[in-house]
Protein backbone atom coordinates (compact mmCIF):
# COMPACT_ATOMS: atom_id res chain seq x y z
CA UNK A 1 0.00 0.00 0.00
CA UNK A 2 1.30 3.57 -0.86
CA UNK A 3 1.38 5.84 2.37
CA UNK A 4 1.07 9.37 1.82
CA UNK A 5 3.90 11.97 3.11
CA UNK A 6 2.13 13.69 6.42
CA UNK A 7 2.71 16.96 8.24
CA UNK A 8 1.86 18.21 11.07
CA UNK A 9 0.18 21.83 11.20
CA UNK A 10 -0.93 24.32 14.27
CA UNK A 11 -0.88 27.63 12.73
CA UNK A 12 2.53 28.85 13.02
CA UNK A 13 4.81 30.18 10.37
CA UNK A 14 7.19 27.16 10.92
CA UNK A 15 4.31 24.70 10.69
CA UNK A 16 3.30 26.24 7.21
CA UNK A 17 7.08 26.03 5.79
CA UNK A 18 6.87 22.17 6.93
CA UNK A 19 3.70 22.27 5.22
CA UNK A 20 4.49 23.76 1.99
CA UNK A 21 7.86 21.73 2.22
CA UNK A 22 5.98 18.15 2.50
CA UNK A 23 3.56 19.36 -1.04
CA UNK A 24 6.67 20.01 -2.72
CA UNK A 25 7.91 16.13 -1.44
CA UNK A 26 4.85 14.61 -2.18
CA UNK A 27 4.85 16.18 -5.52
CA UNK A 28 8.14 14.77 -6.40
CA UNK A 29 7.19 11.39 -5.09
CA UNK A 30 4.28 11.17 -6.64
CA UNK A 31 2.48 10.82 -3.38
CA UNK A 32 -0.66 12.18 -1.43
CA UNK A 33 -0.30 14.65 1.59
CA UNK A 34 -1.85 13.91 4.57
CA UNK A 35 -2.63 17.31 6.73
CA UNK A 36 -2.82 16.68 10.90
CA UNK A 37 -3.86 18.46 13.36
CA UNK A 38 -4.04 17.62 17.54
CA UNK A 39 -6.32 19.74 19.35
CA UNK A 40 -7.68 20.03 22.85
CA UNK A 41 -10.91 22.09 24.12
CA UNK A 42 -10.19 24.36 26.74
CA UNK A 43 -13.59 24.51 28.67
CA UNK A 44 -12.77 27.93 30.45
CA UNK A 45 -13.54 31.45 30.30
CA UNK A 46 -10.28 32.97 28.60
CA UNK A 47 -11.27 30.36 25.46
CA UNK A 48 -14.42 31.71 24.02
CA UNK A 49 -17.25 28.76 22.31
CA UNK A 50 -18.38 25.42 22.70
CA UNK A 51 -16.50 22.50 21.86
CA UNK A 52 -18.44 23.09 18.34
CA UNK A 53 -17.31 26.56 17.62
CA UNK A 54 -13.77 26.09 18.63
CA UNK A 55 -13.64 22.64 16.51
CA UNK A 56 -14.70 24.80 13.27
CA UNK A 57 -11.92 27.29 14.40
CA UNK A 58 -9.32 25.03 13.86
CA UNK A 59 -10.59 23.57 11.24
CA UNK A 60 -10.77 27.21 9.34
CA UNK A 61 -7.27 27.29 10.33
CA UNK A 62 -5.95 24.38 8.97
CA UNK A 63 -8.15 24.45 5.71
CA UNK A 64 -6.65 27.83 5.00
CA UNK A 65 -3.38 25.97 4.69
CA UNK A 66 -4.84 23.60 3.09
CA UNK A 67 -6.20 25.38 0.19
CA UNK A 68 -2.83 27.41 -0.16
CA UNK A 69 -0.69 24.24 -0.61
CA UNK A 70 -3.67 22.75 -2.97
CA UNK A 71 -4.18 25.74 -5.03
CA UNK A 72 -0.46 25.47 -5.77
CA UNK A 73 -0.34 21.82 -6.78
CA UNK A 74 -3.54 21.05 -8.75
CA UNK A 75 -2.87 17.34 -9.03
CA UNK A 76 -1.64 16.51 -5.50
CA UNK A 77 -4.51 14.35 -3.53
CA UNK A 78 -4.57 16.35 -0.31
CA UNK A 79 -6.68 14.49 3.12
CA UNK A 80 -7.08 16.56 6.64
CA UNK A 81 -7.54 15.27 9.89
CA UNK A 82 -8.72 17.19 12.79
CA UNK A 83 -7.90 14.89 16.16
CA UNK A 84 -9.07 15.67 19.21
CA UNK A 85 -6.68 14.45 21.91
CA UNK A 86 -3.04 13.76 22.86
CA UNK A 87 -0.90 15.15 20.61
CA UNK A 88 2.32 12.96 20.51
CA UNK A 89 -0.36 10.19 20.40
CA UNK A 90 -1.75 11.54 16.89
CA UNK A 91 1.20 12.44 15.16
CA UNK A 92 2.86 9.13 16.57
CA UNK A 93 -0.32 7.14 15.19
CA UNK A 94 -0.14 9.27 11.96
CA UNK A 95 3.53 8.58 11.47
CA UNK A 96 3.25 4.91 11.59
CA UNK A 97 0.78 4.94 8.39
CA UNK A 98 3.25 7.49 6.80
CA UNK A 99 6.50 7.65 4.46
CA UNK A 100 7.51 10.49 6.46
CA UNK A 101 6.45 12.70 9.33
CA UNK A 102 7.42 16.95 8.64
CA UNK A 103 6.87 19.24 11.40
CA UNK A 104 8.13 22.94 11.84
CA UNK A 105 10.90 23.53 13.74
CA UNK A 106 12.38 26.91 15.17
CA UNK A 107 15.84 24.98 16.39
CA UNK A 108 17.55 26.59 19.02
CA UNK A 109 16.50 24.84 21.55
CA UNK A 110 12.43 23.95 20.51
CA UNK A 111 10.17 23.16 18.46
CA UNK A 112 7.26 25.10 17.99
CA UNK A 113 3.67 25.18 18.71
CA UNK A 114 2.31 21.97 19.53
CA UNK A 115 6.06 20.25 20.33
CA UNK A 116 7.42 22.23 22.54
CA UNK A 117 9.88 21.15 25.06
CA UNK A 118 9.91 17.51 25.31
CA UNK A 119 7.33 16.51 23.28
CA UNK A 120 8.70 17.26 20.35
CA UNK A 121 11.66 15.11 21.53
CA UNK A 122 9.05 12.19 22.48
CA UNK A 123 7.48 12.04 18.87
CA UNK A 124 10.81 11.97 17.18
CA UNK A 125 11.90 9.07 19.18
CA UNK A 126 8.71 7.03 19.00
CA UNK A 127 7.81 7.27 15.68
CA UNK A 128 8.59 4.52 13.36
CA UNK A 129 8.60 6.49 10.10
CA UNK A 130 11.71 9.89 8.96
CA UNK A 131 10.59 12.93 10.67
CA UNK A 132 11.46 16.05 9.01
CA UNK A 133 11.96 19.40 10.66
CA UNK A 134 11.60 22.62 8.55
CA UNK A 135 12.48 26.16 9.68
CA UNK A 136 10.41 28.92 9.30
CA UNK A 137 12.55 30.41 6.47
CA UNK A 138 12.47 27.06 4.30
CA UNK A 139 12.47 28.36 0.63
CA UNK A 140 12.13 26.26 -2.41
CA UNK A 141 14.96 27.41 -4.47
CA UNK A 142 16.99 25.94 -2.06
CA UNK A 143 16.18 22.83 -3.75
CA UNK A 144 17.33 23.43 -6.74
CA UNK A 145 20.34 26.01 -6.39
CA UNK A 146 22.61 22.88 -6.77
CA UNK A 147 22.86 22.35 -2.72
CA UNK A 148 23.57 18.82 -1.54
CA UNK A 149 21.69 16.34 0.21
CA UNK A 150 24.30 15.82 3.30
CA UNK A 151 23.83 12.21 5.44
CA UNK A 152 25.63 11.01 8.28
CA UNK A 153 27.35 7.94 8.25
CA UNK A 154 28.36 5.84 11.30
CA UNK A 155 29.49 2.44 12.31
CA UNK A 156 29.19 -0.29 9.95
CA UNK A 157 27.25 -0.87 6.70
CA UNK A 158 23.82 -2.22 8.82
CA UNK A 159 24.05 0.98 11.28
CA UNK A 160 23.60 4.10 8.76
CA UNK A 161 21.56 2.06 6.19
CA UNK A 162 18.19 3.60 7.50
CA UNK A 163 19.31 7.36 6.79
CA UNK A 164 21.48 6.44 3.57
CA UNK A 165 18.22 5.00 2.02
CA UNK A 166 16.48 8.37 2.64
CA UNK A 167 19.23 10.01 1.18
CA UNK A 168 19.85 8.68 -2.13
CA UNK A 169 15.56 8.39 -2.65
CA UNK A 170 15.27 11.69 -1.81
CA UNK A 171 18.24 12.92 -4.24
CA UNK A 172 17.48 10.62 -6.80
CA UNK A 173 13.82 12.30 -6.95
CA UNK A 174 15.36 15.90 -6.94
CA UNK A 175 18.31 15.13 -9.31
CA UNK A 176 20.81 16.42 -6.11
CA UNK A 177 24.21 15.16 -4.69
CA UNK A 178 24.62 12.86 -1.92
CA UNK A 179 27.51 14.26 0.44
CA UNK A 180 28.02 10.74 2.96
CA UNK A 181 29.95 12.45 5.87
CA UNK A 182 31.67 9.76 8.57
CA UNK A 183 33.59 11.87 11.41
CA UNK A 184 36.12 10.15 13.50
CA UNK A 185 37.93 10.66 16.61
CA UNK A 186 40.59 8.93 18.56
CA UNK A 187 39.89 7.09 21.65
CA UNK A 188 42.45 5.32 24.07
CA UNK A 189 44.07 2.29 22.60
CA UNK A 190 42.29 0.59 25.12
CA UNK A 191 38.76 1.18 23.39
CA UNK A 192 39.89 -0.78 20.47
CA UNK A 193 39.33 -4.67 20.96
CA UNK A 194 42.49 -7.20 19.44
CA UNK A 195 39.81 -7.63 15.86
CA UNK A 196 39.54 -3.59 15.59
CA UNK A 197 43.16 -2.78 16.21
CA UNK A 198 44.05 -5.84 13.49
CA UNK A 199 41.90 -3.99 10.75
CA UNK A 200 43.10 -0.84 12.01
CA UNK A 201 46.93 -2.02 10.99
CA UNK A 202 45.53 -4.10 7.68
CA UNK A 203 43.97 -0.72 6.95
CA UNK A 204 47.15 1.47 7.41
CA UNK A 205 45.63 3.57 10.45
CA UNK A 206 42.35 5.31 11.99
CA UNK A 207 41.99 7.53 8.80
CA UNK A 208 42.38 4.76 5.78
CA UNK A 209 40.07 2.75 7.88
CA UNK A 210 37.31 5.28 8.28
CA UNK A 211 37.73 6.02 4.41
CA UNK A 212 37.25 2.19 3.67
CA UNK A 213 34.48 1.96 6.13
CA UNK A 214 32.42 4.58 4.32
CA UNK A 215 32.92 3.42 1.22
CA UNK A 216 31.95 0.00 1.67
CA UNK A 217 28.53 1.47 3.91
CA UNK A 218 27.88 3.72 0.54
CA UNK A 219 28.45 0.72 -2.47
CA UNK A 220 25.43 -0.77 -1.97
CA UNK A 221 23.29 2.63 -2.33
CA UNK A 222 25.93 3.24 -5.40
CA UNK A 223 24.69 0.75 -6.71
CA UNK A 224 21.06 0.88 -6.60
CA UNK A 225 21.00 4.56 -7.56
CA UNK A 226 24.15 4.40 -10.23
CA UNK A 227 23.17 7.82 -11.13
CA UNK A 228 23.33 9.72 -8.28
CA UNK A 229 26.21 11.58 -7.38
CA UNK A 230 28.36 11.01 -4.84
CA UNK A 231 31.28 12.57 -2.47
CA UNK A 232 32.75 10.81 0.27
CA UNK A 233 33.55 13.16 3.03
CA UNK A 234 35.87 12.26 6.03
CA UNK A 235 37.00 13.93 8.60
CA UNK A 236 38.40 14.24 12.04
CA UNK A 237 36.23 15.78 14.98
CA UNK A 238 32.70 15.06 16.66
CA UNK A 239 30.35 14.27 14.38
CA UNK A 240 27.61 16.84 15.44
CA UNK A 241 30.27 19.61 14.60
CA UNK A 242 31.61 18.16 11.18
CA UNK A 243 27.72 17.81 9.99
CA UNK A 244 27.08 20.96 11.14
CA UNK A 245 30.10 22.37 8.94
CA UNK A 246 28.49 20.56 6.25
CA UNK A 247 24.87 22.55 6.80
CA UNK A 248 25.94 25.43 4.68
CA UNK A 249 25.72 23.31 1.16
CA UNK A 250 22.59 21.33 2.41
CA UNK A 251 19.07 21.43 0.81
CA UNK A 252 18.75 18.59 3.16
CA UNK A 253 20.69 17.00 6.41
CA UNK A 254 19.74 13.40 6.92
CA UNK A 255 20.66 11.87 10.66
CA UNK A 256 20.12 8.56 12.38
CA UNK A 257 18.26 8.32 15.25
CA UNK A 258 19.80 7.03 18.54
CA UNK A 259 16.20 7.37 20.93
CA UNK A 260 16.55 5.97 24.48
CA UNK A 261 14.48 5.85 27.63
CA UNK A 262 15.50 8.08 30.14
CA UNK A 263 13.38 9.05 34.06
CA UNK A 264 11.57 12.22 32.34
CA UNK A 265 10.74 10.74 29.20
CA UNK A 266 12.24 9.47 25.03
CA UNK A 267 15.45 11.06 24.46
CA UNK A 268 17.29 10.75 20.91
CA UNK A 269 20.91 11.18 20.29
CA UNK A 270 23.35 13.83 21.06
CA UNK A 271 24.61 14.17 17.54
CA UNK A 272 20.32 14.35 15.77
CA UNK A 273 19.73 16.55 18.62
CA UNK A 274 22.34 18.92 18.04
CA UNK A 275 21.92 19.06 14.07
CA UNK A 276 18.05 19.98 14.85
CA UNK A 277 19.00 22.69 16.69
CA UNK A 278 21.52 24.46 14.86
CA UNK A 279 21.58 23.47 11.08
CA UNK A 280 19.21 26.23 9.43
CA UNK A 281 18.44 23.93 5.96
CA UNK A 282 15.46 21.21 7.12
CA UNK A 283 16.89 18.33 9.28
CA UNK A 284 15.42 14.32 8.74
CA UNK A 285 15.71 12.14 11.93
CA UNK A 286 15.51 8.45 10.25
CA UNK A 287 14.60 5.74 12.80
CA UNK A 288 16.49 2.61 12.40
CA UNK A 289 15.24 0.09 9.62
Amino acid sequence: MTRPITTGVDGSEESLAALAWAGREAVRRGLALRVVHAWRYEPHEAVDGDRQTQAQWVRDAVDAGVRTVSGRYAGLEVTTDIVEGDVVDALTAAAAESEMLVLGSRGHGRVVGFLLGSVGQQVIAETVRPVVLVRSGDRAATEVDGREIVVGQEGDADDSAAALRFAFETAAARGATVRAVRAWTLPPVFAYSPGSLKLLDEAGGPEPYEIKALAEALQPWRERFPDVPVVEHVEMGSAGQVLLSMAGRAQLMVVGRRARRTAVGARIGSVAHGVLHHAECPVVVVPPA
